[in-house]
């Protein structure tokens, strides 16, 4: 009979005395292994848009564990993450012209009339067809063997896990270690320096590139939720804000340089620029206070502060003893290597 799969939370309050680094990696792969591989049926059936998108936010925060835990697993010629990131960027083709066409036909196309409107419908096809193109690619990658390969090689990793030596360190004392690169990127970005008012094409790309660090920096840090406390919460939550809006502007330049390509040479859209332009405006809004807020010493300080401060999670009874439990440290400590050349970088 399987055993119901734990949450994050229910592992950090595990009553082993000592919560190990190889523990909590292996629950967190885990979590990201399923939240991968149980959307694969649903984005071949191809119903619903955010099936793809689930998907795709899997792949992505399993490269991201990958980032944080590198070091203290091992895993299989199958499971490289590199095979990851490369599933990750086939969804996130399809995944794109999913967003670019539910702008032009929810935001959009209700807004315009007349001859702005037939160009609209002919954009909307060229993007159809590319999107017919973008899910031939996904469903023969899903059935490609190195897929199937890579799906058996982590279910065989998380069943008879290996680790490296560092993974027997406990894991509270190492969360800022495991927390502070990532935060460190973020605010050393050169996109803070960018005001609302200097927004511009080369700008945006700034501010796009700013957006994925606070993705990386969000995924990171929902992993490590259980051991901190609200301010911790809270702060990610402004993250996945800032995330959101300057996506809103990403999608804007983007549907630019689309209408630019697609669209014929002289084609004069007067109402749908408008749109974008409040649409930018809109996302920019609360921009120069985030910024400036970011730019702040003393609110870095405090960020960096909330790191050191991790909280002991409350202890959940467990049924099982700690020896027969899998990922214990008895078996943990019987598959960790102690050879140097073995561990493997973040």
């Amino acid at each position: 009979m399987k055993t119901a799969q734990k949450t994050l939370s229910q592992v950090a309050s595990t009553t082993d005395p000592v919560l190990t680094l190889g523990d909590y990696a292996h629950s967190v792969l885990s979590e990201q292994y399923r939240s991968i591989f149980k959307y694969e049926k649903k984005v071949l059936a191809d119903t619903d848009p955010e099936d793809l998108h689930r998907m795709r936010v899997g792949t992505r925060k399993l490269r991201t564990a990958f980032q944080v835990f590198g070091m203290a697993v091992q895993m299989p010629k199958g499971a490289n993450p590199k095979r990851v990131s490369a599933i990750a960027k086939i969804l996130g083709k399809l995944r794109d012209l999913d967003v670019q066409i539910a702008a032009l036909e929810g935001t959009y196309l209700p807004l315009v009339d007349g001859v702005e409107e037939d160009l609209l419908h002919e954009a909307l096809q060229v993007l159809y067809k590319q999107r017919r193109q973008a899910f031939a690619v996904v469903e023969h990658t899903l059935a490609r063997s190195r897929y199937q390969d890579l799906k058996t090689s982590y279910q065989d990793w998380l069943e008879n896990p290996e680790y490296t030596a560092v993974s027997t360190l406990p894991i509270i004392p190492l969360l800022p270690d495991l927390l502070s690169p990532l935060l460190a990127d973020l605010l050393l970005h050169p996109g803070w320096l960018i005001p609302a008012s200097g927004s511009s094409s080369a700008a945006g790309e700034l501010l796009h590139d700013l957006r994925k660090a606070c993705k990386h920096v969000r995924y990171q840090a929902e992993f490590f939720v259980p051991f901190y406390s609200q301010p911790f919460q809270d702060w990610i939550q402004e993250i996945k804000l800032l995330q959101d809006n300057l996506g809103k502007l990403q999608d804007s330049y983007v549907l630019q340089d689309l209408l630019k390509e697609y669209l014929p040479k002289r084609a004069e859209m007067p109402a749908l620029q408008a749109t974008i332009q409040q649409t930018r405006l809109e996302a920019l809004a609360d921009w120069d206070r985030v910024r400036q807020q970011y730019l702040d010493s003393a609110f870095r300080s405090d960020l960096h502060q909330m790191l050191l401060e991790p909280v002991l999670p409350v202890v959940e009874a467990d049924p099982a003893p700690a020896s027969t439990r899998k990922g214990s440290a008895a078996k943990r400590v019987a598959k960790t290597t102690t050879k140097t050349d073995a561990v493997r970088k973040p």
